[in-house]
C-alpha cells in the first residue's frame, strides 16, 4: 500500500540524514539525503535549512520528478532538483546523499578528480571518482540545481553509475547514490575516509600514479563482481 510506503520511507530517509550527522560528515545544516519510492516515482528528502537535530520523519518532503510538492509543509531541499535529475537518469538508483565532507569537497574545490591510488579505493569505486567542468555561467542562470544534475550527467556519459556511485562536483562538493539512501549514506562515509587517505598520500608522493588495473579490478570485482567471493554468503 502507498501509504504505508511512504511513511516507511521517510523513516528512512530521516534515518539516513541523521546518519550524516553521527558519521561526522555534515556541520550546521550542510547537506541531504534523499529516497526515492519507484513505484509512484515519489522522492522523500530533507526540508531545506533545517537543523538535524529538529528533523523527524513527518518533516520530509515528498515531491514528485517534477519538484512539485506531494505532501509536507515545509520547502524542500535547495538541492531537490539535482537529486531529481539523478534519480531521472540512473534508473536503477533508490538514493541520493549530497555532504559538503571536509575532503571531499576539498577535491572538489581543487577541481581534481579523486585518483584510486590503492585496494581501499578500489574496493568500493572502480576507479577514479570523477570530478565535473566547472559549471558555466549560463547554466547557473537558467536553473543552477537542475543543471548541476545534468552537469553529473554529462560526466557520466561514459561511465558507469552502478559500479561508480560517486561524484565531485567542482567547486562544490560530493554526490553519491546507492540501492536506497543507507546505501547512499554509506557511500559517502567510505568517500569521505579514501578522501583523506589520498590526500595524505599526495602529500608523501605528489607524483603518485593510479593502482594498477589488474590490482583494480581484483579488488572491486572480489566485492561487486558476478562472481564475487567476499564476506558471507546466505545458506540454505
Amino acid at each position: 500500500m502507498l501509504k504505508n510506503r511512504l511513511k516507511k520511507l521517510r523513516e528512512d530517509v530521516c534515518k539516513a540524514n541523521l546518519n550524516l550527522v553521527k558519521k561526522g560528515l555534515v556541520t550546521h545544516t550542510f547537506g541531504n539525503v534523499s529516497g526515492i519510492d519507484r513505484e509512484s516515482n515519489i522522492v522523500a528528502i530533507k526540508p531545506s535549512g533545517v537543523d538535524y537535530g529538529k528533523l523527524s520523519p513527518e518533516n520530509m518532503v515528498l515531491v514528485d520528478l517534477d519538484g512539485s510538492t506531494v505532501e509536507g509543509n515545509l520547502n524542500p531541499s535547495s538541492d531537490t532538483k539535482t537529486h531529481i535529475t539523478l534519480y531521472k537518469e540512473f534508473k536503477d538508483i533508490g538514493g541520493v546523499a549530497h555532504t559538503h565532507s571536509r575532503y571531499a569537497t576539498a577535491w572538489a574545490q581543487s577541481k581534481r578528480s579523486l585518483p584510486c591510488l590503492g585496494t581501499t579505493h578500489a574496493d568500493y569505486f572502480y576507479g577514479e571518482v570523477s570530478c565535473t567542468k566547472v559549471i558555466r555561467d549560463d547554466q547557473i542562470e537558467k536553473d543552477y540545481e537542475k543543471e548541476t544534475g545534468s552537469l553529473i550527467i554529462e560526466t557520466f556519459k561514459n561511465v558507469d553509475y552502478r559500479c561508480m556511485k560517486a561524484v565531485l562536483v567542482a567547486c562544490h562538493g560530493p554526490f553519491t547514490w546507492g540501492k536506497d539512501a543507507e546505501e547512499a549514506v554509506f557511500i559517502s562515509v567510505m568517500l569521505e575516509e579514501i578522501a583523506h587517505m589520498n590526500f595524505i598520500s599526495v602529500l608523501l608522493d605528489p607524483g603518485l600514479e593510479n593502482i594498477k588495473k589488474s590490482l583494480l579490478g581484483k579488488h572491486y570485482l572480489r566485492k561487486h563482481g558476478k562472481d564475487s567471493y567476499y564476506g558471507q554468503k546466505d545458506k540454505d
